[in-house]
């Protein structure tokens, strides 16, 4: 008889917040791995955690799997029943990137993320925790997996992330101490564990960052490791009623491909979202700008007007499409303002911030509105990620026609 995951999450007391320490990740890893060849990965530590709290608790029972098993995974999105292949998900969020892979028959078998907010989000999601730092985390903890994912941190590229660095006189790019290189996190996790392909996306801004250098940087150790490299500029406005662009980098093996790979970005359809698909038929009024606030952005813009420069707020034609949403929406959503009939302006929920990445209404929202808004803000449009990916799978499947595969696959 299965049991529920929901049921051993209250048994258990599951609730990660910012004291949840890699115990609770390599139990719930566990859970999702037990019957493949990746369990070794997890189980001392699952086993560690399982004893802990079971003495925390006063659990009658003995500290074994066995009452746990098999696992019915009641969670909006669980884990395939039968992949295709595997992955990793690292600077995962809130899964933007694992759900559409997961959709393209993946099982994911390790992720990481440092918030503890986006792991609460993760989790309720998908019914595991996500590793933290992925700098304190060895290569050799990592389990073998086909395609690598990453949406490595973006700050250090980004407009605006370099200016606001500029203006704090602190270095940025590659000179980042704490941000710019998890980009070689990423590098020596491909060098030691040799995926089959690999999937990076970032901001726009990352191709001509300190003139083109950094992304030179980035390619060229890709490529040393053995690599051919594939990357393009793509906008998510095909998908969702957003003007959002982002560069993805995909790698394919040389040893397993010998460079002969038929990989090409998708042709994107045409775009036809309009932003009215995504509201809410009755928000909150608490989503309309107070009267100070609006005064504040109008003046703001008007300042900025005069000077000739473009700064100010985004008022959202309903029928075409919006700016692009940041992780800063949560202060005064100021770039993505919906107009309303005699009324002053209000932003987005968080229902339909997430509808503007292209997630779906299932995804559930376990925090408060600021956090939402900076998890959205910082996610990816998923059926473009779903779409690049498809293109990626086909490939690494095919690689099973002339080969048996490594990786095991359950």
């Amino acid at each position: 008889m299965q049991i529920k995951y929901s049921e051993i999450r209250k048994k258990l007391e599951i609730e990660v917040d910012n004291k949840t320490d890699s115990g609770l990740a390599h139990l719930t890893h566990y859970f999702q791995n037990h019957e493949n060849g990746v369990s070794k990965f997890f189980k001392s530590g699952a086993k560690e955690y399982l004893v802990e709290q079971h003495e925390k608790l006063s659990l009658l029972e003995d500290p074994d799997f066995q009452y746990y098993f098999p696992i019915k995974w009641d969670v909006p999105f669980p884990p395939p029943e039968n992949p295709k292949f595997k992955f990793i998900d690292l600077f995962a969020g809130i899964g933007g990137i694992r759900l559409a892979y997961q959709n393209l028959g993946g099982k994911c078998v390790f992720t990481s993320e440092w918030n503890s907010y986006s792991k609460k989000t993760y989790e309720a999601n998908f019914g595991e925790v996500p590793f933290g730092d992925i700098t304190k985390i060895s290569e050799k903890e990592i389990p073998d997996h086909d395609i690598l994912l990453a949406g490595f941190p973006c700050q250090p590229f980004s407009i605006a992330g370099v200016s606001k660095k500029n203006a704090l006189g602190r270095k940025h790019g590659f000179l980042d101490e704490t941000q710019g290189t998890l980009f070689f996190d990423i590098a020596r996790i491909i060098k030691h564990k040799k995926p089959t392909a690999f999937m990076l996306e970032n901001v726009k801004n990352l191709v001509s960052h300190d003139k083109g250098k950094t992304f030179i940087v980035i390619t060229e150790t890709l490529k040393e490791l053995g690599y051919s490299i594939y990357y393009k500029v793509l906008d998510g406005k095909h998908f969702v009623p957003q003007h959002r662009e982002r560069i993805i980098i995909v790698g394919f093996r040389e040893e397993v491909f010998k460079g002969e790979e038929s990989f090409k970005f998708p042709k994107l359809p045409e775009p036809n979202k309009k932003f009215k698909d995504i509201l809410e038929c009755n928000p909150d009024n608490k989503y309309t700008l107070s009267e100070h606030l609006w005064k504040y952005l109008q003046d703001y813009s008007a300042k900025h007007k005069a000077k000739g420069n473009g700064f100010g707020f985004g008022m959202t034609d309903l029928n075409g499409i919006s700016r692009t949403m940041s992780a800063r929406y949560y202060k005064d959503g100021a770039e993505i303002l919906i107009p309303q009939n005699g009324k002053i302006p209000r932003r987005l929920t968080p229902r339909e911030s997430a509808r503007l990445q292209g997630f779906p209404d299932s995804f559930l929202i376990p925090v408060s509105d600021t956090q939402a808004y900076r998890q959205f803000g910082n996610s990816v449009v998923v059926p473009l990620i779903n779409a690049v990916g498809k293109n990626i799978v086909k490939e690494v499947i095919s690689t099973y026609e002339h080969r048996k595969s490594k990786v095991a696959i359950y």
